[in-house]
């Protein structure tokens, strides 16, 4: 109660002050420094009554329940920590929403450079892996050349010959091993003597 009283003989000072300094004819300069601390004192107002009802808008919103349950209540905020990137929010977006083939190219390279190994693997000839590579090198070559904007490419271009022995040892160690024959057990006399047709020989 005391800091209201307080407030409030100061704002009735001041303006007593403002309207003797008119009434008396004061000087401009004086006129301007008392407006000057009226506007100051209401935007101090202002601020306090915004905090105030921010203030009361959180409680509220607390007491209603609406910050239960948040998704990352009590879990590490995802990313946190980690260096910029200045493209995080299109990766985000993408992931988030499931998006293929909508981008930057730069981005949109960067995720098939990623895939690109899986990808040559699952090819059965090495003109499907030379057509494929060759392909992803053009593209890098175009998207660097582009004049649009966007995240700059990064994107390294694969050399076809190296790629294709990886490829080839990729392919000999995953290849299945022939199974090895178990030597045929040795037969008795009288299986030998059957036959396996039934009969005697």
């Amino acid at each position: 109660m005391n800091t209201e009283n307080s407030s409030f003989r100061r704002r009735l000072e001041r303006g007593a002050e403002l309207h003797a300094v008119r009434a008396s004819g004061g000087n401009a300069r004086e006129e301007a420094e008392l407006e000057a601390a009226e506007a100051e004192e209401r935007e101090k107002r202002r601020k306090v009554d915004d905090a105030a009802r921010v203030e009361y808008l959180i409680r509220d919103a607390m007491a209603q329940g609406k910050f239960d349950n948040l998704k990352y209540a009590g879990k590490p905020i995802p990313g946190l920590g980690e260096s910029y990137d200045p493209d995080w929010w299109v990766k985000g977006l993408i992931q988030r929403e499931r998006l293929s083939g909508v981008g930057p190219p730069a981005i949109l390279l960067r995720i098939e450079d990623a895939e690109l190994d899986a990808k040559l693997d699952q090819q059965y000839t090495e003109k499907q892996v030379r057509d494929i590579l060759e392909d992803f090198n053009q593209r890098v070559i175009e998207a660097r050349r582009q004049l649009q904007g966007g995240p700059p490419v990064v994107t390294k271009l694969r050399d076809v010959d190296v790629e294709l022995d990886l490829w080839r040892e990729r392919r000999a160690a995953s290849a299945p091993s022939e199974p090895e024959l178990e030597p045929q057990a040795k037969r008795s006399w009288w299986q030998r003597l059957w036959n396996g047709s039934g009969s005697p020989n």
